[in-house]
Formats: structure tokens, sequence, C-alpha cells
């Protein structure tokens, strides 16, 4: 890792795993605050509020994305970045307002300034990476940025949840969320300039036009466009395996919310693992090479998830976590969502990587607000898919089938693609 520690990675680093780590510290304190010290007296609407907190991190990146990648190409990259920042600060003010009170107005407030937090800043961390690195180092970025992202979500998650319900946990976790800002900003005071590529932009404050524009644009460039719709489709897969997780594990595997926990970790842990495997692999060369082969091998063990749990049985009472590892079905489960994740952090990183190193430098921070929008609508896809299929009669592992069925089919697509000598996804053309 010979740029890892210097000053054009690092504070970026450590600035974007900082900013995950508080979303989902903020995201999870709500939803636990909500399930364990609200529930009472909200009653059968717990299901729908949490929902809805889930739902204010995904809004604003659909809504706000394409202005986001608007200014991240118009002004230095590094100073809007402290900006943000000191935004995060004011929010967590918010936030922890909320927890004292434990008004959950205004925490969802809170939530929908972090989403709106982390759409301003998603382009700017993935646009800077071919700014500060060189070709070489573009792919381990993005690898170390892939590790980092979900370690941070992890933890961030685990903490959250952790801290709010303790005797004190209003003001334990509102510290906590103060540190964490104050930090993030600490570390981006460390980043250096990233001159604007097109300072000369003019703004178009119509969201909707501009919105279409980026992705129209993004359209027009098409193996860029091609990375982009497998960076979505990699969203709707993990969307629709991670939104399923607790229901699964209690309804078909019959086993306690630490297990739940267990899965989480597994498939955070995965995507780091394939994220700096493909770095590895590659040894810093932006290829297509293992993309399809990761594809095939998400499939792979996602059939073989819905295989390993379909004759489920029952029981009295939910088994614990030992006692789930100790059984066969529950390795096969464990590993299989280590398996998938592994083969997703393959997966994702050299697509981001392409975008960057192929882009039009000048357009950079907008092919990747064109690509958050993308995602953020195959998300909203997977979430409504995933009800339709349950309304109709579908079991969660029949779902996880039907999603690594289709899966396949974007597997053989990237084969064609790759072997298809006139597409220059696969050549970098700088």
């Amino acid at each position: 890792m010979p740029f890892f520690f210097t000053r054009r990675f690092f504070p970026l680093f450590q600035t974007q795993f900082l900013g995950a780590f508080n979303d989902n510290m903020l995201k999870n304190a709500l939803v636990m605050l909500l399930t364990y010290r609200v529930a009472g007296r909200m009653g059968g609407n717990v299901g729908i509020l949490i929902t809805i907190a889930g739902s204010l991190l995904i809004v604003p990146s659909l809504v706000f994305s394409a202005t986001a990648g608007e200014l991240a190409d118009k002004f230095d990259k590094a100073r809007l970045t402290r900006v943000i920042k000191l935004c995060e600060i004011g929010i967590m003010v918010i936030a922890a307002a909320g927890f004292f009170a434990q008004n959950i107005t205004t925490l969802f407030v809170a939530l929908f300034c972090m989403g709106l937090h982390s759409t301003f800043f998603g382009p700017i961390k993935l646009a800077l990476l071919p700014q500060y690195l060189r070709d070489g180092e573009l792919l381990a970025g993005n690898a170390y940025t892939e590790a980092g992202t979900f370690l941070a979500i992890l933890l961030g998650t685990l903490v959250g949840g952790l801290l709010v319900l303790l005797a004190h946990g209003g003001a334990v976790i509102s510290l906590a969320l103060m540190i964490c800002a104050v930090s993030g900003y600490a570390a981006s005071r460390g980043m250096p300039a990233a001159p604007p590529p097109d300072p000369s932009l003019r703004l178009n404050w119509n969201i909707a036009r501009e919105t279409w524009a980026v992705v129209r644009y993004a359209r027009s460039d098409r193996p860029v466009f091609i990375c982009i719709l497998g960076i979505s489709w990699f969203w709707l897969v993990g969307a629709t395996l991670l939104s399923q997780v607790a229901p699964f594990v209690r309804n078909f595997l019959h086993a306690g919310p630490p297990v739940v926990t267990l899965l989480l970790t597994m498939f955070s842990i995965g995507i780091g693992a394939g994220a700096l495997l493909s770095n590895r692999l590659l040894r810093g060369r932006i290829l297509m090479t293992y993309v399809p082969l990761a594809a095939f091998a998400i499939s792979a063990f996602g059939i073989d998830l819905f295989f390993a749990t379909r004759h489920a049985g029952g029981g009295s009472h939910l088994m614990n976590l030992m006692l789930f590892l100790g059984t066969l079905q529950g390795a096969r489960v464990t590993f299989d969502f280590f398996m998938i994740a592994v083969a997703g952090g393959l997966y994702i990183v050299p697509l981001y990587a392409q975008v960057q190193h192929e882009g039009a430098p000048s357009h950079l921070a907008r092919l990747i607000a064109a690509a958050n929008v993308l995602s953020s609508l195959f998300m909203v896809a997977s979430a409504v898919g995933t009800i339709a299929l349950l309304a109709i009669g579908f079991t969660i592992p029949e779902i996880f089938l039907t999603v690594s069925v289709a899966n396949l089919g974007v597997a053989v697509v990237q084969c064609f693609q790759a072997v298809e000598k006139k597409t220059p996804i696969f050549v970098n053309r700088k």
C-alpha cells in the first residue's frame, strides 16, 4: 500500500469512512430507538416508520445527485468536502436534539439531511480518486474505498444499535455522532486542493431536467454506461438480499438476532475481501477479466442459498448463534452469504475504476451522479419487486433464487461483451 498513508489518499479515506460510519450509526440508532423504546406508544406504526427511515437515505440520492455532480465538476472538490463536513456537524446538532427529546420528527429531519450529505459527497469522493491517484493506483484506491465503506457501514450499524440502548443512550449516541462529525471535518482539512475540471460550467437548477441530462450524457458513452448499469444491478441484488436478512433468519432459519448480525458482518467483510482480492488479481490493471466470473459466482452461491433453506424445519425456540453455527445448514448459509459478498467485491471494484478511468474528466462527477441516480432507481425497483413477489406468495428463499437466476442473464451478457473484440469496455482507451 505505497500510497495509502499519503496525503493524496489517506485524508480522503478517513473522511469517507467517518461519513459512512456516521450515516449508519444515526440510522440504526433511530431504528433501535423506534423498535425498543418508542414501539409501546406508536403501536403498529413502527414498521412503517422504520421503512420510511430507510427510504430517507435513498430519496435524496435519486433527486439531488445530478446537482451534486454539477457542483463537484464546477468547484474545488476538497473545498466542497470541507463545506459538506461542516454541514454534517450542524446535522448532528439536530440529531442530538432529537435523541435527547426522543422526538421522531426531529430525528427524521436529521436522517434526511444525512442522506443529502451523502448525496453531495458521493460524486466528490469517487471523482477525486482519479484526480489524486495515478492510473496504476486507481484500482487499488477503489478497492480500499469499497472495503473501508462496507466496514464503516458494519461498525456504524453495530455501534449505533448498542449505544442508543444504554442507560443514558440519548446523550451517549449524541456525543458519538458529534465526535465522528468533527473528526470527519478534521480529516477533510488534510485533503490536497482539487482544481475543478470545468469551472465555467453553468449550473442548472431545474433538478428534473439536469437529472435527465446527466443520465442522457452517460448513455452517450456506451462502454461507460454499460459499467454504470452493472454497478446499478449490483446494488439491486445487494438491496434485495440485505433488506430480507432479518425475516429470513427469523422465519426460515429459525434463529435469533445474533445470527442476523453474523450474516450482515460476513457480508460486509466479504465485500471488503473481494474488493482487495480484485486488486491483487488484476495487479492494478483496469480490466473486466473477472467481472463475468464474479457475476456467475454471485448466482451460484445465491442459488445454493435457496437449496440450503428450502427444507428448513421450524422449532418452538429460536436457535442461538453457537447452535446455529453448529448445524450444517447454518455453516452453509453463512458461507454462502460470505461468498456472495466476496464475489460482489470482485465484481464492483473494476466497474467503478473503469468509469473513473474512461469517463471524460470534465464530466466525471456527473457520470458518477448518473450512476448514483440509476443505482437508487434499481434499489427502489428491488423494494417494489420484493413487495410484489411476497404479495403473490413467493417465500424469501424463492426471492433469493429469482434474483440469482436473473443475475445469470447479466453474467451471460457480460461474457459476450468480454469476447466481443470490438467492445472497448475491456480495453483501456487512455
